[in-house]
């Protein structure tokens, strides 16, 4: 049974900052490759949002965004570049005058495979950053296949190559399965030649509509993270990790005496606004999630309500009330929770049928995995000394 909505909201503002950094934007929900672990269950879908949802959305936006600490408004898909360039300017419009004066940027998360000379314009024009999803070389990279099946590979490169001619930096996610957790090193040297600034490695999840799939262990994780620590040593400033970087970010705050300022440190409700401007919270992976008992994990529509009214309210949500005992019952028994902060909402949904349950999956590979990782490579290092 759910506690008193009056006694969510201070529970809920221990947790949570009180406005969002980051603000999802689902322009469309087609995607022109068909990547056997997509989680994604509408692709097939053309939904494209309307210039009303975002008149509205930068509407809102404008309520809380300002100069000193701008809004994060990154366009996931789908596939954003689907849209097509004059469509996409025109949903940008609305937030034009925001971006200008340093209130908004805007991030596009993209296969690259669409990228033209017109698209490198718009991207320069707007002052984007570009995140590309590509899983390494070709024969890493298998499972990123168009709707005929046919590989991708050399169409994401031609789209990078487009945008390292137009000096457009980029980063990279790469979907590390099966395929890929015994090759770090490749994967590494790969990322390293593409001429990207950082790559994120995401831990294939069983989540969405991929929920078959084997995914890597945490024996298989830990290997990873280890192999990944040690290529990083030998190849200093080659390569920015992100999961590196987060986790030295901790310990260089820990060992300075900065505790209380890490501490401090809230999470993101990431408000994610769907093609028809329904909103969810916490993961963008429970947008146009089905299930009744939760409301289909809405929280609202910018078309009815600003933002600021959507997240006010968000202690009152179900699924929100249940997260935050979640994440309460990892503070009480994890050892890692330190470092982790528990905050993984669609992976607690999926893995578990449940937001207030603890560990994960998600969990034992990509963090704690990191962590023991980190210790083996100390230690070894350690002996080496003596």
């Amino acid at each position: 049974m759910s506690l008193h909505p009056f006694s969510q909201r201070p529970r809920y503002s221990q947790w949570f900052t009180a406005k969002p950094q980051t603000v999802v934007v689902q322009p469309t929900t087609w995607c022109n490759l068909d990547c056997t672990y997509c989680y994604l269950p509408f692709r097939r879908l053309k939904h494209e949002m309307s210039a009303e949802v975002s008149d509205a959305l930068a509407e809102s936006v404008a309520a809380f965004a300002d100069g000193a600490h701008p809004i994060d408004i990154v366009w996931h898909g789908g596939e954003p570049l689907a849209l097509g360039p004059r469509k996409f300017t025109a949903l940008l419009t609305p937030f034009e005058e925001l971006r200008r004066v340093g209130r908004v940027r805007h991030y596009v998360q993209t296969n690259a495979t669409l990228i033209t000379e017109a698209w490198c314009e718009l991207l320069t024009r707007h002052e984007f950053r570009v995140g590309v999803s590509i899983d390494g070389p070709a024969a890493l990279n298998s499972q990123r296949v168009d709707l005929r099946g046919r590989p991708a590979f050399d169409r994401i490169v031609r789209g990078i190559d487009r945008l390292r001619v137009h000096d457009i930096p980029f980063s990279v996610i790469a979907v590390v399965g099966t395929d890929g957790i015994d090759h770090p090193e490749e994967l590494l040297d790969f990322m390293a030649g593409l001429g990207c600034r950082s790559v994120g490695f995401n831990m294939e999840e069983a989540e969405g509509i991929n929920t078959d799939r084997q995914q890597p262990t945490p024996e298989q994780a830990e290997t990873f993270w280890r192999r990944t620590l040690e290529w990083s040593r030998c190849h200093p400033g080659e390569l920015e990790v992100r999961e590196l970087e987060y986790l030295g970010e901790y310990l260089r705050m820990i060992r300075a005496g900065q505790r209380v300022d890490w501490d401090r440190r809230r999470l993101d409700p990431i408000p994610t606004v769907s093609w028809n401007g329904d909103v969810v919270l916490l993961s963008p992976e429970l947008a146009d999630t089905i299930d009744a008992e939760y409301g289909n994990f809405l929280a609202g529509s910018v078309l009815d309500r600003p933002l600021t009214d959507i997240l006010g309210g968000a202690h009152r949500l179900r699924y929100v009330q249940e997260f935050l005992a979640g994440l309460e019952g990892c503070r009480a028994g994890c050892e890692f929770f330190d470092f982790c902060r528990g905050a993984q909402a669609a992976n607690r949904y999926f893995e578990n049928g449940s937001l207030a349950t603890t560990e994960t999956n998600y969990c034992r590979v990509t963090r704690q995995a990191l962590v023991t990782a980190l210790s083996t490579v100390a230690a070894k290092e350690k002996e080496e000394t003596v």
